[in-house]
């Protein structure tokens, strides 16, 4: 079979039934349950921790405090931040900087147990004053920030200023994105257990060897020493992508009462123990010729972050990406204030920046009074416009065409059309993505009877992992996905890449597609058959005219398994990079959108979507289709319905729940999205020929939606999310 076809989720039958366990599902002989009690304000230091109303409580064992916890390693200290989440660990001293930071851990024989003495926990602190983090100033990050290694705090190609002041045409201004929680299904959740100086822990992850080596350094300890277990994550969004304060305070409290400690977040907690989008200010400044071509461009962000750490969201990087222009200045800064730490988020940096930058395009088109797709093939960027490598692979240009067939773009009708008591109006952006690739190792075994089982330590989060990798194996030896079984998600299994960064497919497939190509060879070679002259098909090994099942192949040289290591390594033996050094590697899209506002009620209605990107080889259309669709419905989240109020009097999230906080539903999305792949095959992303498309489908929405907005009403919405209150207030 080719492995580009489509195939089912082969992890679909144990998820539906619930035979798949996550990581809150697991028990452990004599284990404690763990329950946090996080500070009172966001600033201060702990004075005093009363805990003998909770200690008088049936089957509650232990109230650890700072005074009980170890102290971390100063390997901790050392720590890579990121993967390491954040420098600060909570309970090593007195100091809050957050509210609900955990100043103590409650541990008791039952969950129920554990939550009802945790409500009786007294935590009397000193209180401080605290900075709003919204409106602290906007600073230059602290170049101590590992978070700086991402992405170009400042960077300047001409005077983009200047060439923007002088142009006969000019357009953007200032836009506003609040800040958003992930909320995946399953919360964060962490088992540990000791035995004697042996740590093994089941805990809900990304990347359980970002795990392991963090614990590893919280205490000192060899990597060896630590096993981690994610075979499944109910979802991750990048809240689960490195490692946060929980996972190393649950091992600690094992350590110290020497039973394992079960800690599952509440819902609550998940807005202030892990991390989150950041608010975003970003300023962008478009100048261009009369003819639309553009002269320079401005892109100015901020975001907020901790007072513990900088995070940066490098929210200008599309500006720098996307369109041919002979002057770009970006620029980052932070804003430092009193509140847990952001971390990224699905379509992280582009996201954000697409949501700017593509409104910025639509009113420069309308200040042209031009097409804003032709305005966007007038500006097609056919190099890297930052530093002029050439791309690995960009059909964006064929998206933007086979987009507009699609949704009709050219024949749409004038905006504001009215159907009943709604106005229409439809708009558009780009879509792009930064790729990183990681390097992944992968062991294939194929035994007598044609079957194969796939080892390595890859995390499936639900996007399709627990398929595609059995399916790319099972391509190359030419056998049905549901052949090759998969053990995954352990640490003590080859070495897999995180499972975020949109760079999953291009490492871990391409180590399974090496790992099963050596057993290839070693099958050639049972059958005396050239290595490079045979192929394999429907379970036999083929060579011109003569073919042989692979049974026979293994039964006639009296093998029972055939075992095959592969890999994929970047230059240098880098732990991660962002594609081949010699071009600019990137995923490209068009989204189109309809949608309905009615004015009186201030109801904003997504009708219609059209989404056509290029993204290299697809592997499975089937996963591939249902991520990109899955990317607009985030986007229209963050376009129309999501956001995390800080709430300035009292210095916390106003609201920690779903509760408070619109998410959308069934009932907001329309059947009527359409998602289609232009085919290519990017040689220089790696073996595969395919790049990342997790994150894709969410970026270009918010702007495509905000345009569309303005096309129906004529009033342009700069602050997210457009809620009926602004409909409204645009429309008396």
């Amino acid at each position: 079979m080719n492995s580009s076809t489509s195939v089912p989720r082969l992890d679909g039958p144990a998820k539906v039934t619930g035979a798949a366990r996550y990581t809150a599902d697991h028990n452990e002989p004599d284990q404690l349950h763990g329950v946090l009690v996080g500070a009172p304000v966001p600033a201060g230091h702990v004075l005093d921790i009363g805990s003998a109303d909770a200690l008088r409580q049936p089957g509650v064992r232990h109230v650890l405090s700072a005074a009980d916890m170890p102290t971390a390693h100063a390997d901790l200290a050392a720590a890579s931040s990121p993967p390491l989440a954040s420098l600060f660990l909570p309970m090593q001293g007195p100091e809050i900087h957050y509210s609900g930071q955990p100043v103590a851990i409650v541990l008791a024989e039952t969950l129920e147990a554990a939550e009802g003495a945790a409500s009786l926990v007294q935590v009397r602190c000193r209180t401080d004053e605290f900075t709003v983090p919204d409106s602290a100033p906007a600073t230059t990050p602290s170049p101590e920030s590992g978070y700086n290694a991402i992405g170009m705090v400042r960077f300047r190609k001409g005077d983009a200023e200047a060439a923007v002041a002088a142009s006969p045409v000019q357009a953007g201004g200032e836009y506003l994105q609040p800040a958003r929680h992930a909320n995946p299904m399953e919360p964060s959740a962490v088992l540990a257990v000791w035995n004697d100086d042996r740590l093994t822990v089941h805990d809900a992850a990304q990347h359980v060897y970002a795990v392991r080596s963090n614990l590893a350094a919280a205490f000192g300890i060899d990597p060896g020493k630590v096993r981690v277990h994610c075979r499944h994550t109910g979802g991750g969004f990048g809240a689960k992508a490195y490692v946060w304060q929980h996972e190393i305070l649950a091992a600690m409290a094992a350590k110290v009462v020497g039973r394992p400690v079960k800690l599952v977040l509440t819902r609550s907690e998940m807005y202030t123990i892990v991390g989150y989008q950041a608010r975003m200010r970003q300023n962008v400044r478009l100048g261009a010729a009369e003819d639309g071509r553009l002269t320079g461009v401005v892109h100015e962000v901020d975001n907020t972050t901790a007072v513990t750490d900088d995070y940066i969201e490098f929210g200008s990087a599309p500006s720098g990406s996307l369109y041919a222009t002979p002057a770009i200045l970006l620029d980052q800064k932070v804003r430092r204030g009193n509140v847990n730490l952001p971390t990224f988020m699905r379509s992280p940096i582009d996201g954000p920046g697409t949501w700017a930058l593509g409104s910025a395009m639509d009113e420069l088109a309308r200040a042209l009074d031009m097409d804003p797709l032709d305005l966007r093939l007038i500006n097609h960027a056919d190099a890297d416009p930052s530093d002029g490598r050439p791309w690995s692979s960009k059909k964006l240009k064929e998206a933007y065409a086979e987009g507009a067939r699609r949704f009709g773009w050219r024949k749409r009708g004038r905006g504001g059309t009215r159907d009943g008591d709604w106005l229409l109006g439809w708009g558009m952006a780009d879509s792009t993505q930064g790729q990183f690739r990681f390097p992944s190792e992968a062991r294939v075994r194929l035994a007598a009877d044609a079957t194969a089982r796939l080892e390595a330590g890859y995390t499936d989060i639900g996007a399709g992992s627990a398929t595609i990798f059995p399916q790319i194996a099972a391509s190359v030896l030419g056998l049905p996905p549901t052949a090759v079984r998969a053990a995954s998600g352990d640490s003590d299994l080859p070495f897999a890449g995180p499972t975020f960064g949109s760079g999953t497919t291009i490492g871990m497939g391409a180590a399974v597609q090496d790992a099963a190509q050596k057993i290839i060879k070693q099958l050639a070679d049972l059958a005396g058959w050239p290595a490079e002259e045979v192929h394999t098909q429907d379970g036999h090994l083929i060579h011109g005219t003569r073919s042989r099942s692979l049974t026979d192949v293994m039964r006639d040289a009296r093998v029972d398994e055939l075992i095959g290591d592969g890999a994929f390594s970047l230059p240098g033996g880098a732990p991660a990079d962002a594609g081949d050094a010699e071009r600019a590697t990137r995923t490209f899209g068009a989204v189109f959108v309809e949608v309905g506002v009615d004015p009186d009620l201030g109801l904003l209605r997504l009708r219609r979507a059209t989404g056509v990107y290029s993204v290299g080889r697809v592997i499975n259309p089937r996963t591939a289709r249902s991520q990109m669709i899955g990317g607009v419905v985030w986007g229209w989240g963050m376009a129309a319905m999501e956001a995390s109020l800080y709430e300035p009097n009292l210095g916390r999230w106003l609201s920690t729940d779903l509760a408070g906080v619109p998410l959308p539903v069934n009932a907001d999305i329309p059947p009527a999205i359409d998602i289609a792949f232009i085919d290519e095959f990017d040689e220089y992303a790696g073996p595969l020929g395919a790049k990342g498309i997790g994150e894709l489908g969410a970026t270009g929405v918010a702007a495509a939606v905000a345009n569309a907005v303005y096309d129906a009403i004529g009033k342009r919405v700069r602050d997210l999310p457009i809620t009926p209150e602004k409909l409204i207030d645009l429309t008396m």
